[in-house]
């Protein structure tokens, strides 16, 4: 643990941790219950509800819906970036959601699946800290609102103003969207058992997080070809998370969920990026030694 917190702290982070053998139920823990600011790792739990959802037959993977430009959530990559309308199968907005955290297929989703259904899901697997309160649309509007801001580089650019941080709630794990380590953790590694959904669903789950594309943060820490990295990453100001599992050719399997806060304040920040990585290789390596 000591290594683990020192990192954090020469990162100039404040770390939560939770890091557990998917089959053997060994752990790593730090802060681990502590509520912590979800950000698009909200994106998991809803995954899960829509794959359960398909599972029972409440929803059609394969449904198409047209998407305007003028109705999408903003964002910086998927849809929210495109110009033009499109038209996608629910199936294949999971898939933009994990992959390259969509926003705008995160909402659309969201409007389909039910908050009421995803936080139920929830409730069902046991995570009893886990609370979806709203859409990534509601959550950037919160933080302009409450920034009194027009953009989200603005808000970025105004943090430092006295008491900004103290006014986003959106950065408030008692009324965002929250959860905990451990509760994340146990969630992957219920995927990865098959317990989330039938086995189908959970693999189809996994091929998901394991097509995910930022390198920067959870896979940092593990630079082996033989070793895979899934993963599903959070962005806000000042946090920055990652949840996801780390597989040996040996047959370990670790689920590790990492979340961070920044006491600076930049939104270019490659060292509370990358110690997410080192924490997780850390707790993932004590893991193993005492196999």
């Amino acid at each position: 643990m000591e290594r683990i917190e020192a990192a954090f702290r020469d990162a100039g982070v404040t770390g939560f941790l939770h890091a557990v053998d998917v089959d053997t139920g060994r752990d790593v823990a730090l802060r681990a219950s502590a509520p912590v600011v979800l950000a698009s790792v909200f994106k998991v739990p809803l995954l899960v509800a829509f794959h359960r959802q398909v599972a029972d037959g409440t929803l059609d993977p394969s449904e198409q819906l047209t998407l305007r430009p003028q109705d999408r959530t903003a964002g910086p990559t998927g849809l929210s970036a495109l110009l033009d309308e499109v038209r996608m199968s629910l199936r294949d907005l999971a898939c933009l959601m994990i992959t390259v955290s969509d926003n705008a297929s995160a909402d659309v989703l969201l409007e389909r699946v039910g908050l009421d259904a995803v936080n139920a899901t929830a409730a069902a697997l046991g995570l009893a800290d886990t609370r979806i309160e709203g859409s990534g649309r509601e959550l950037f509007e919160s933080l302009l609102d409450d920034a009194g801001a027009d953009s989200f580089g603005e808000v970025w650019a105004r943090l430092d103003e006295p008491g900004m941080l103290d006014r986003l709630r959106a950065l408030d794990p008692a009324v965002t969207s929250r959860s905990t380590p451990r509760d994340m953790s146990h969630l992957l590694g219920r995927i990865w058992r098959d317990e989330a959904a039938p086995p189908a669903e959970c693999a189809a789950m996994r091929r998901l997080f394991g097509l995910q594309v930022w390198p920067h943060r959870l896979s940092s820490g593990f630079p082996f070809d033989d070793v895979v990295v899934s993963g599903k990453t959070g962005t806000l100001p000042t946090i920055r998370n990652e949840v996801g599992v780390v597989e040996y050719p040996d047959g370990g399997r670790y689920a590790v969920a990492v979340f961070t806060r920044s006491l600076l304040l930049d939104a270019v920040l490659p060292q509370a990026d990358a110690v997410i990585g080192t924490a997780a290789r850390l707790a993932v390596e004590w893991l193993r030694r005492v196999r």
